[in-house]
């Protein structure tokens, strides 16, 4: 089987028929059988669902018709499981939800209850089966789908991976923090709470809870992050699910937390769950989330990719706001939008439009047999950061990438090494 693959598509506008380097890409994508896509926005029509109180960072829309307009690149795999999913509330994930099912896209990560939302969800090709399971890291309790019972619905959202963190203190430390918060009866309403048996109830007596964190006594400070157990062995039975149905089995892995101290590095848990769900029986792990590329891992012949940048950025292409957006910067309903994201960007200066590795992207071909990789090549692509409107925020390949250099340093680290071939691609070496 073949498979191609980028990573957001932030789309707030539909693209032009015509834009110089569309050709290209959908010939780059359409090499392979299996197509992917995350899908970072909500699909509703203009004053058709309320706002969340909370958005995703930005409270992304766009007009459904931009589905048109992505699969003209050729892909037929997506997830819009992520970070915006809910930007409006329930009814912008449903609505969202019935638009991609309505394209023919397949998809997987959303749905109307969690026994939907973590299925495997299945594309047919000429050479194969393939399956797409997906989860996020990135998420609020609410954006969560709920299980049926005997008597309730599910709850419509996202397949969840929460990652459970704590903080671990030396001994000394966690005394100065225990007399702290003993000296301002910091934890004074919680603690009666927990005896009336809420929070939980009793915690371990060497844990101190502060403002929703755990600190627990230990042999070193260090914080500690480890993927929530539940989910992970719900991925692992919807892995074992897909083995009798698919041919290759692919996990959409949506992450923003970092690892050590940049955004090129992936966190230590999404490294732990990535090697986790090739452990169980899946063939590639493709990542996204950040916006910029993170390295590239073969662990036991199946390729992982931390994140594969973005492919569309068009973050300055809202053309409206709730008012909640606006309070955040100090402003009300009445500004623009241009003065609400001038505002923002402090003039325009700062933020994810003006950061040149948001624009750096690339493309993986990659070829299989009976599920084992054969071949990686990557197609390098840029996205425009400036020119006419229109074309801001859209790729073309780009034979002659300098940001690759740095890219292949980082993969070596993990193994990977890169050679540049004629065409202005790299072939992936493990």
């Amino acid at each position: 089987m073949k498979f191609t693959a980028v990573g957001d598509v932030i789309i707030s506008r539909r693209i032009q028929e015509d834009y110089e380097g569309i050709g290209e890409l959908a010939e780059l994508i359409g090499q392979g059988d299996v197509r992917f896509f995350n899908l970072e926005t909500t699909l509703n029509k203009e004053g058709e669902c309320y706002a969340s109180q909370a958005s995703g960072g930005t409270w992304l829309r766009s007009d459904p018709r931009v589905l048109d307009d992505v699969k003209r690149f050729g892909f037929n795999m997506t997830s819009f499981n992520n970070n915006h999913a809910m930007d409006f509330s329930f009814e912008g994930l449903l609505k969202t939800l019935e638009s991609v099912e309505e394209s023919g896209l397949v998809h997987a990560g959303v749905g109307r209850n969690l026994a939907e939302a973590s299925a495997p969800r299945y594309l047919e090709t000429k050479d194969g089966r393939a399956a797409l399971i997906s989860v996020n890291t990135t998420l609020e309790g609410q954006m969560i789908a709920g299980e049926q019972t005997g008597r309730m619905k599910g709850r419509p959202g996202i397949n969840p991976l929460r990652v459970k963190q704590h903080v671990e203190l030396d001994k000394e430390e966690f005394a100065l923090l225990r007399r702290i918060v003993k000296k301002t009866g910091l934890n004074a309403q919680r603690e009666i709470e927990k005896r009336e048996g809420y929070h939980g109830g009793e915690k371990n007596c060497d844990t101190e809870t502060v403002g929703g964190i755990d600190f627990v006594c230990g042999e070193e400070t260090r914080v500690v992050r480890r993927c929530d157990e539940r989910d992970l062995l719900r991925v692992k039975k919807a892995i074992c699910e897909a083995e009798l149905q698919a041919d290759y089995i692919i996990v959409s892995l949506h992450s923003h937390e970092i690892g050590k101290a940049e955004k090129e590095e992936p966190a230590d848990f999404a490294k732990e769950f990535a090697r986790f769900c090739i452990d169980n029986g899946a063939n590639a792990v493709i990542g996204h989330g950040p916006h910029l590329l993170r390295p590239i891992e073969i662990y036991k012949n199946a390729p992982i990719f931390y994140s594969l940048g973005d492919f569309v950025l068009q973050l300055y292409n809202i053309e409206y706001a709730p008012e909640d957006f606006f309070e955040q910067y100090g402003l009300d309903g009445r500004a623009t939008v241009h003065e609400l994201l001038k505002k923002r960007s402090k003039d325009f200066t700062v933020g994810l439009m003006t950061d040149k590795r948001m624009f750096q992207s690339l493309i993986p071909y990659w070829e299989t047999e009976n599920g084992e990789l054969k071949s990686l090549r990557l197609y390098p692509i840029r996205l425009s950061m400036n020119g006419n409107r229109s074309e801001i925020g859209l790729p073309r390949f780009e034979g002659d990438a300098d940001f690759m250099e740095d890219f292949a340093k980082r993969c070596e680290s993990y193994g990977t090494r890169l050679s540049k071939s004629s065409d202005g691609s790299y072939e992936c070496h493990w």
